[in-house]
């Protein structure tokens, strides 16, 4: 059984994770049992690979444990990509959820659901010793909603609507979101790289 800290303090990243990785042979170690108190990480890579690399490199350097780390966000096609890597952080350095949510919808004000077009993106690392590391990456795509739909999930879950779908993110079975969403693909692809690296 290999521990396998978790450079998250997001409580919704950290069941995801969890959940998808049930079935190996890994104990998740959230990052509050590491630290005293949860550190904050300055994420100031201009990549998601930057910013997960700088989040598990902190940790692994602490605790010297396996280290996952993943950076994801929003990107919109009508607002050429934004928010990106600033998705958490959207409406400013000390907002929340909410108002990340209002800014995007006031950014899309009366652009008509067709050209809502975005996909969600995830990039995780897992470093396993001083320069090494395994890397993936998910994406789903779909569009945004006009309004905040659902009360499951986090973020900008209320109001993505996976291709395919109907339902916004916060509105899917959990089972669903994870089968579909980019952090369950990505957690799949490392899965599989993760094997490999556990074999040698």
């Amino acid at each position: 059984m290999i521990k396998l800290a978790a450079a998250t303090g997001n409580k919704g990243k950290l069941s995801e994770i969890r959940e998808i990785l049930r079935d190996e042979p890994v104990e998740v170690v959230p990052i509050s049992e590491l630290f005293d108190s949860v550190p904050e990480i300055e994420e100031n890579g201009s990549t998601f690979l930057e910013n997960a690399l700088i989040k598990a490199r902190y940790v692994f350097d602490h605790c010297g444990l396996w280290t996952l780390a993943d950076d994801s966000g929003l990107e919109v096609d009508y607002l050429g990509g934004a928010p990106g890597v600033k998705s958490a952080r959207y409406a400013g350095e000390s907002c929340n959820t909410e108002a990340n949510n209002k800014k995007l919808l006031s950014a899309l004000s009366g652009v008509p659901l067709e050209r809502r077009q975005a996909c969600f993106k995830c990039v995780i690392v897992v470093v396993t010793g001083k320069d090494r590391y395994i890397s993936s990456e998910g994406v789903c795509r779909g569009r945004i909603g006009l309004s905040p739909q659902g009360s499951a999930g986090f973020g900008y879950d209320p109001l993505f609507i996976p291709d395919g779908f109907n339902s916004t993110f916060a509105q899917l079975d959990t089972t669903v979101k994870n089968s579909i969403s980019h952090r369950g693909k990505a957690l799949a692809d490392l899965k599989e790289k993760m094997h490999a690296v556990i074999k040698q």
